[in-house]
């Protein structure tokens, strides 16, 4: 358990420390292992990313469940204990708070919806329609 602020920030850089070691040496052999079809430096970008989200964070124990959740996450990564779906979550249009969605399930189902992200359209629909 975090005891200070200055005990939380040193924690915190040492998570972030022994990610930014994993990406620099390890980012190519992750997107090896986990056969990522995007570049290294988009990898980096998220993993940075990641620590930005919670940058203005300013509860000790929220601190310490987020330095658990990466401290966790970095084993599991670096072990090969995940499965694709489970790195490729972060880029889901989903995790993204600033995506735009249908107004309703119907009028995203009617319309295609078309995720702007990765550019291919999803549903039923589309299948349908491409035959």
């Amino acid at each position: 358990m975090t005891v200070n602020w200055n005990d939380a920030k040193r924690r915190v850089l040492g998570s972030y420390r022994a990610w930014i070691r994993s990406r620099r040496l390890q980012a190519p052999e992750i997107q090896t292992m986990y056969s990522l079809g995007f570049p290294i430096s988009e990898l980096r970008t998220k993993m940075r990313s990641e620590f930005e989200r919670h940058r203005y964070v300013n509860h000790l124990g929220t601190v310490d469940k987020l330095l658990q959740h990466s401290n966790a996450e970095y084993q599991e990564t670096m072990n090969y204990w995940k499965q694709l779906p489970h790195v490729l979550k972060y880029w889901r249009v989903e995790e993204d708070k600033n995506a735009k969605l249908p107004p309703n399930f119907i009028t995203g189902f009617l319309e295609c919806y078309r995720d702007t992200t990765r550019g291919y359209q999803s549903g039923f629909v589309t299948l349908y329609i491409s035959q």
